[in-house]
């Protein structure tokens, strides 16, 4: 602090006034120093132990009080020092905020132990630290373009809080071509500026000046302040409107709407305000009928439709508009506008039908004219050149025959059935901008020819018939459609005529001329008649007519109307079939075999076999497809003698049908050999050598059997009358193959999935036993089998068979 004191560049004046007082003993001294404003914090003022004659080594031990006016310290007192030294900056502003040459700040120090007063007066110099600044940063200047060269503005002046040379000293303003500045002094030093006018202004060309004022202050290191001038040039009436144009050319279509704009003459007043406002007017050259058919805006010069423009009256509007501003001395301009009315396509094409015919014939020959039109157009030039069409989908054709007349004519075959009727519609259409159209519609009808052959729904009817049906009962709708009307579409149905088995077709079916239902006029059998193939032909009645038929086949499905019938073993007489065997039988011989048949098909005709009864359960078994029963044990000395069998043999149809047969078997101390296996085993012995008993036994009731089958069969066919070679055989009898060789005592089933046979040999001692295995479904024919289970020596008898197809 003290080289900072040693270091400070000004001078200090201290002038010391001792006032002595007798009551309070006191000496009080008034100090003067002087220092520049804005020093550092810390500085040291002056050693006021050295000015005041203060022992420093006593004075940190006594009480100083510094009191500075306005109760804010500023300086303070270094006890160890003695020396004043700067608390806070100061600010000579502050102190001083009336400009004055001089600016003191007064101290009063107390220091106790003794009590001593001193009084110290501090002045403040200015020092160059404020910046020159105006109160407004702008400033407005308003000045007429019609203002003298020369004329005088004042401007606001700058203000600076430093006095003396740091205060403001001068002004600058930049560079102007027709502003410039003159300074002037006031009584009290203060600088003021006045902005003259050097060349005179234009608001048309430059409306706003933009200029800068600068003022300085005379400080060593000077400072400067600057405030914006904005110069706006007052407007007086210098300029008349102008339009855009001289004139105007404008194309206007006839028709236009009313109060649609024409056109907008643009006028301008490089004026402003009052003296920029214009007003528009026809001028006294415009001709009434202008007047009268475009209205004029005077407010923004809109010239629009007043009333509806028609080409064909008037096409030329010559016309001149006048601005005029709204100034003192108002000032005016004026353009021509010339208005073209140009045609527009305001007339709309017409067509008419001329002549045309309908309705017309479906087969009408291509090219045929069928309608003959007109067209016209009142418009000219492009917009009275009419073009027609029709739609492209249609099967006519447009062909112009002369100027504006067109003829229709048919460019495709026709089909009524397809399409009935047509609505053509001619459009017309003129070439104008835009185009404009008419059309109109015409229907024609087609009238039906009979070109459509009757058709059936199927090219077969395959219809099932269940046998045993009611004379006359309906079998099935056979109907074609014809789509051609009235009497082309009038069927009538015919069976076209054939014999069947020397049987004309028509004895057995009808139908119905008009719809077609077909009937059957006799019940069927299907064991008799199984199927039936003939054709029906549907007739239109047009002429002339035509027809188509269709194959039916009747196909006869079987009925469950026949009982099985039992045919072996054979009963003369009721129900009950007496048979012997051998007590000595082996496990697993066969004790007998029940065959029965069925003239009905399929499911109906399959015969299954069951006990109903039976003595013992334990000693017979029945096989249910082919009948055979067999022995499931030996007989023992416990067993009865006579054993009672009853057997049903059942069909398969539905409800099913069934027959029963009775066996009494009797057993008997005899060695006669039952019926051997079913499987083809040679048996080998030498029946002459042995004459056996039980073999004689055997063949002698083979050959008994044989015997009464054939009478049987000979009374069957001598009860039931003989069939004619044409009819076929009836219904219920054991028929024969017919074109066989076969015998007539042999029998016919149409399943043999039951049959097994056994064929008997004697040739060279030697039994010979087959048993085939038929398919199932196929047609067997059976002989007539013995009655006994014994076999009896025989020779040059023809064997019993079973013969079944390949």
């Amino acid at each position: 602090m003290e080289a900072h004191r040693r270091g400070q560049p000004w001078r200090r004046y201290v002038s010391v006034f001792l006032i002595f007082s007798a009551a309070l003993n006191v000496v009080s001294a008034v100090t003067h120093y002087t220092i520049p404003e804005e020093m550092e914090e810390g500085s040291v003022v002056a050693n006021l132990a050295a000015d005041l004659g203060l022992d420093v080594n006593t004075l940190s031990k006594r009480e100083i009080r510094l009191d500075v006016v306005g109760n804010k310290k500023y300086l303070q007192i270094n006890k160890d020092t003695g020396e004043l030294y700067i608390l806070e900056k100061m600010d000579r502003e502050l102190f001083c905020p009336i400009k004055t040459a001089s600016c003191f700040l007064k101290l009063d120090v107390t220091i106790e132990n003794p009590i001593r007063m001193f009084n110290i007066e501090l002045e403040i110099m200015d020092i160059n630290d404020n910046t020159p600044h105006f109160r407004r940063d702008k400033m407005h200047v308003d000045i007429s373009e019609s203002t003298a060269v020369g004329e005088r503005f004042s401007l606001n002046n700058a203000i600076d809080p430093d006095v003396g040379d740091n205060s403001v000293k001068t002004y600058h303003l930049s560079e102007s071509n027709h502003f410039t500045l003159e300074i002037q002094t006031g009584r009290d030093g203060s600088k003021f500026a006045d902005l003259i006018l050097q060349t005179a202004l234009d608001r048309e060309q430059q409306e706003v000046h933009h200029l800068i004022l600068t003022a300085v202050d005379g400080g060593v290191q000077a400072r400067s302040g600057t405030a914006n001038i904005i110069v706006r040039v007052l407007d007086t009436n210098d300029n008349a409107p102008k339009f855009d144009k001289e004139s105007y050319n404008i194309e206007i279509m006839e028709n236009s709407p009313i109060g649609s704009l024409v056109v907008k003459p643009n006028a301008t007043d490089l004026d402003e305000g009052t003296n920029s406002v214009i007003v528009y007017s026809y001028s006294l050259y415009t001709s009434e009928k202008t007047h009268e058919t475009f209205s004029l805006n005077p407010n923004n010069g809109e010239i629009t439709v007043k009333e509806m423009i028609n080409y064909e009256d008037f096409r030329i509007y010559d016309m001149e508009v006048i601005a005029t501003d709204k100034g003192t001395n108002s000032l005016s301009g004026q353009c021509k506008i010339t208005i073209l009315v140009t045609d527009m396509n305001d007339n709309h094409p017409e067509i008419s039908i001329k002549s045309y015919q309908s309705p017309i014939k479906e087969d009408i020959a291509v090219d045929t004219v069928i309608a003959v039109v007109s067209v016209s157009d009142k418009d000219s030039g492009e917009n009275g050149i009419v073009d027609i069409h029709i739609a492209d989908e249609l099967p006519f054709a447009l062909r112009e025959s002369s100027d504006n007349y067109y003829e229709l004519v048919v460019s495709e075959p026709l089909d009524r059935e397809k399409v009935p009727e047509y609505d053509i519609t001619f459009t017309v259409t003129d070439r104008g901008s835009p185009p404009l159209s008419d059309n109109e519609t015409m229907t024609l009808e087609l009238l039906d020819v009979n070109d459509n052959v009757p058709q059936f729904s199927q090219s077969f009817y395959t219809i099932p018939v269940m046998e045993n049906n009611a004379p006359g009962a309906l079998l099935s709708s056979l109907t074609a459609f014809d789509p051609d009307l009235h009497e082309n579409q009038y069927l009538v149905y015919f069976i076209i005529e054939k014999e069947i088995v020397n049987t004309s077709i028509s004895m057995l079916f009808s139908i119905n001329p008009e719809n077609g239902n077909l009937y059957a006029l006799k019940t069927f059998d299907y064991e008799i008649e199984k199927e039936f193939l003939f054709h029906i032909e549907a007739r239109d009645s047009g002429v002339p007519p035509l027809s188509s038929n269709v194959t039916v086949h009747i196909i006869i499905v079987d009925q469950n109307d026949n009982t099985p019938a039992i045919v072996s073993p054979w009963r003369v007489h009721g129900s009950v079939v007496e048979e012997k065997i051998p007590r000595s039988t082996d496990k697993g011989s066969l004790v007998s075999k029940v065959i029965a048949i069925d003239t009905d098909s399929v499911q109906n005709s399959r015969i299954t076999y069951q006990f109903l009864q039976v003595t013992d359960a334990t000693l017979f078994s029945l096989d249910q497809y082919n009948g055979d029963i067999r022995t499931m044990r030996m007989f023992s000395y416990r067993d009865p003698r006579h054993q009672r069998l009853v057997v049903i043999a059942k069909d398969n149809g539905e409800p099913a049908l069934s027959a029963t047969v009775t066996i009494k078997l009797s057993t008997v101390e005899t060695a006669v050999k039952a019926y051997s296996d079913m499987t083809e085993v040679p048996l080998e012995y030498d029946i002459f050598s042995d004459l056996n008993l039980y073999l004689v036994i055997g063949l002698g009731s083979v050959s008994f059997l044989l015997l009464i089958t054939i009478l049987v069969t000979c009374v069957l066919k001598c009860q039931k009358p003989m069939p004619s070679i044409a009819a076929p055989p009836s219904r219920n009898s054991v028929i024969s193959d017919r074109n066989s060789t076969i015998a007539d005592s042999t029998l016919v089933s149409n399943d043999a999935y039951w049959y097994s046979m056994f064929l008997a040999e004697t040739r060279k001692g030697k039994l010979v036993v087959r048993q085939p295995v038929p398919k199932a479904g196929s047609r067997y024919i059976v002989s007539s089998l013995p009655r006994s289970t014994g076999l009896t020596e025989t020779s040059d008898s023809a064997a019993s068979t079973l013969q079944y197809p390949k």
